[in-house]
């Protein structure tokens, strides 16, 4: 019965994902939902939706929040491209009996911008920061022993000095472990409204034709053009490779149905020594116009501790090439498991 729950399930996030609008293609707005976090995700490539667990799973898929039964917190920080930072936080809480709730936060620090006008093109000496972030609410549940399911509904919100533009999107996601060591993941990421945007920057005065010269200015608000958000469907394979009774060997590949890019495949690896040190690979892909994706090959390391049998804390790094910007991608991450 769970098999065929399963698979239905599968089938409809299918259909759902090419439902949509193929022009939609490079026309996508809240390219900020775009940008991974997490520094094991990274490293391996996006690739391991299928087992990944605990808050690091909000992201790429909510079911894996149930995967762990326990509470956590995470904080990661990645130096993205053009001076851009970004910063991701996110606490977990397991209770037992309902399942696991999760709250997350995204936010890109794009440093202070000069501001310039027709009358000062090179600054005005004053400056401004866009304020890009999105908060999110999971709820995750273990269905049963092999399946587990989450959702997360989300708050996406741009703002420029006083123009702003937000929108509200779900993720959807479900894991499945076969008897063994291979799982399968799926997930549906950003199906939500369009977010247009307003403010009062947007106002603009202008003389009105055919009155006297000492008549008040007009003032008008130009309507800006709603866009979509880029939503995408993935399906993900993972095997887990025992090597003795302390080591393990974990391949991960994922494809991922884009409509607001070219369809995407990632591939990663993970070896563990001693459940306590990681090192992970990983490659992204597009399968279409490959020779022009931005970003490469992946690699990182990790390390694990139990303090007292109560507390779990671990550090991953993770650095992801780029290819069109002058310097890559450097991921660190901290998560507490108690």
């Amino acid at each position: 019965m769970i098999r065929r729950v399963f698979f239905f399930a599968l089938v409809v996030c299918t259909t759902l994902a090419h439902a949509g609008d193929e022009s939609r293609k490079g026309t996508t707005g809240a390219d900020q939902l775009l940008v991974p976090v997490g520094a094991r995700s990274i490293a391996t490539g996006g690739a391991f939706l299928a087992t990944l667990k605990g808050v690091e799973a909000i992201y790429y898929n909510p079911a894996g929040l149930a995967a762990t039964q326990k509470s956590e917190a995470m904080f990661s920080y990645m130096s993205y491209v053009a001076d851009i930072n970004i910063s991701y936080f996110a606490v977990s809480a397991y209770i037992e009996e309902l399942g696991t709730f999760g709250l997350s936060y995204k936010k890109l620090d794009f440093g202070d911008i000069p501001v310039t006008t027709f009358q000062s093109p090179d600054g005005t000496g004053a400056t401004y920061s866009p304020g890009f972030y999105t908060f999110g609410l999971t709820f995750a549940r273990a269905v049963t022993d092999r399946v587990t399911a989450g959702v997360t509904a989300k708050v996406i919100n741009e703002t420029i000095l006083s123009t702003s533009a937000t929108g509200f999107a779900v993720d959807f996601g479900v894991q499945y472990k076969f008897q063994g060591n291979l799982a399968i993941g799926v997930a549906i990421k950003n199906l939500g409204t369009n977010m247009q945007y307003s403010g009062n920057d947007l106002f603009a005065r202008t003389n009105i034709p055919n009155t006297a010269n000492a008549s008040p200015a007009g003032v008008y608000t130009p309507e800006t053009e709603p866009f979509q958000m880029p939503s995408w469907f993935e399906l993900s394979a993972s095997y887990n490779i025992d090597v003795g009774n302390m080591n393990s060997f974990i391949l991960g590949a994922t494809f991922r149905n884009n409509n607001a890019l070219d369809d995407q495949m990632m591939f990663g690896l993970e070896y563990q020594l001693l459940r306590t040190f990681s090192l992970r690979g990983g490659y992204e892909t597009a399968l279409k116009n490959a020779s022009s994706a931005i970003y490469g090959i992946n690699f990182g390391a990790g390390v694990e501790y139990t303090v007292d049998n109560s507390l779990q804390v671990s550090f991953d790094y993770a650095f992801r090439s780029v290819k069109e910007f002058p310097t890559d991608n450097h991921v660190f991450t901290v998560k507490l498991g108690f």
